[in-house]
């Protein structure tokens, strides 16, 4: 009888140990840089580039081969990621613009309210104006109620130069490289709070550069590994000492990066919770490094402005592959939530991807919006195309805004198709769908100084306009006066 009762109590362990197993919560681990393309990763293909630790681990994850940033741009991007909403109804539809408070509508709100201690590491750049103030806590955290370490938005993240705005809002240096200081923060964060429901955002200033073509500056230990002499530089680019110098301090920098990533997976591993994080590589738009002889590194519908890398780790419900699934920043919120089993709220106008991610069903999706208010463009991204144009003023000698590239013949998009008489039954069906889009979400093309002058303060918009408002001391908040889609006028 006795060993009756044994084997019961037992078996009643096991089945409460495995029905903890299946209901415990996912750690989220959410990695981004600034401006890293999608083809500056040694598993997108760059044979030149040395960035091992994301290399072994996107052999674990699912590398998405279409990532898209909607609004290739600093603040545009990350308030989508950050509310889950077009720039019209959060307001981050230019850099330094303050988003809306979300009411406990945004990502980190939603995880918050599920019982996620939520951190906050890095770059921020959502809070508007001045760039030199620290985020207050309260609303314009958007969530991150726990750790927030940031420096809202600074050009220089040097050894000598870098610092983050401390709880108790003090400018306190690193005293290292920026982002090596900052992965400190995040392993600090990660040992604290290894046993409990945990979701960390870790944003990373590089590769961004902060001064011009000299401007990618790195530690000596990464430059040493690049020989510019012998540096390739993409199709169609400039190849000149002056850019080969350029690639071999952003290529050093997307190094440094790496070993940080690798420091990060290092903790996880040492704490026992590698394999229940779901783990998040991915970046805020591209840099075109002077390709199309640009002299702007982004906010623009080339692959190398929009294109960004992703790769998800979650081996208990992932399985290791590459897909061709369309996925964009307004799929974040809404996917990861749906990984991590929780609903996403109505204001969330992102897909939730998690089954055609778990079915391997790459043609769930078949194009996503692009859009830059303050360029004055909108577009398309699908599997095989991109398109774009210019809206109010229109301007028909801009090639770079008025492009139509068919990446099946021409994957390094050089060839122009937009005036093409041969293509101009595909570039009209390409508009048509560029149009719903903007009807899906309000989007009447309006000039970007019309809309600008709708939503934002006189002092505001001339601060924005001539390019002080983000200067230390400026005095410029860049408050919304309501959501830009309830404002904004049919021209």
């Amino acid at each position: 009888m006795k060993r009756l009762i044994y084997i019961i109590v037992f078996f009643q362990l096991l089945l409460s140990c495995t029905s903890e197993e299946r209901t415990k919560k996912p750690n989220l681990l959410f990695v981004f840089t600034d401006q890293q393309s999608f083809d500056m990763l040694g598993c997108y293909g760059n044979k030149q580039i040395k960035t091992q630790e994301i290399d072994e681990f996107a052999k674990e994850a699912v590398l998405f081969n279409h990532c898209v940033s909607n609004s290739p741009t600093c603040t545009p991007m990350r308030g989508i990621l950050m509310t889950g909403q077009h720039g019209l109804y959060s307001g981050a539809i230019c850099n330094d613009l303050q988003i809306l408070p979300g009411n406990g509508n945004y990502f980190a709100e939603v995880l918050s309210a599920a019982g996620y201690n939520t951190g906050y590491v890095g770059k921020w750049h959502l809070y508007g104006g001045d760039r030199f103030r620290p985020i207050p806590a309260g609303p314009y955290r958007y969530g991150f109620d726990n750790l927030f370490l940031s420096n809202n938005c600074t050009l220089d993240y040097t050894r000598e130069n870098s610092f983050f705005w401390n709880e108790k809002g003090e400018r306190e240096k690193f005293n290292d490289w920026e982002w090596y200081g900052q992965t400190k923060q995040a392993i600090d964060y990660i040992d604290d709070h290894a046993h409990e429901p945990f979701a960390l955002f870790l944003s990373w200033h590089p590769p961004h550069n902060w001064g011009g073509l000299n401007g990618y500056d790195a530690p000596e230990d990464m430059l040493a590994l690049y020989n510019p002499d012998s540096i390739k530089v993409r199709v169609g680019t400039s190849d000149t000492p002056e850019v080969r110098k350029m690639y071999q301090g952003y290529m050093a920098l997307c190094s440094s990066i790496d070993k940080s990533f690798g420091d990060l997976l290092n903790k996880l591993e040492e704490k026992g919770i590698k394999d229940e994080t779901i783990i998040v590589f991915t970046s805020d738009h591209g840099d075109f490094l002077t390709s199309y002889n640009q002299i702007r590194h982004k906010s623009e519908p080339q692959a190398v402005s929009c294109r960004v890398p992703l790769i998800i780790r979650y081996p208990e419900e992932l399985e290791s592959r590459k897909s061709d699934l369309i996925f964009s920043t307004f799929d974040f919120m809404p996917t990861l939530l749906g990984l991590m089993g929780l609903e996403s709220p109505e204001s969330c106008q992102g897909q939730n991807l998690t089954e055609a991610i778990y079915n391997k069903d790459d043609d769930a999706v078949s194009s996503t919006p692009l859009y830059q208010y303050d360029h004055n463009w909108r577009g398309i991204y699908t599997r095989d195309y991109t398109y774009a144009f210019s809206v109010l003023p229109y301007d028909d000698t801009d090639t770079i805004s008025n492009c139509l590239y068919d990446r099946t013949t021409d994957p390094h998009e050089q060839q122009n198709l937009f005036n093409s008489s041969d293509h101009q039954d595909l570039k009209v069906a390409l508009h048509e769908q560029t149009l719903a889009w903007m009807d899906k979400f309000g989007d009447y093309g309006t000039e970007w100084s019309a809309v600008l002058k709708q939503i934002i303060s006189k002092e505001d918009y001339d601060m924005l306009m001539n390019g002080k408002a983000y200067f230390e001391g400026s005095g410029a908040t860049g408050a919304l006066k309501g959501r830009p889609v309830d404002m904004i006028k049919r021209q």
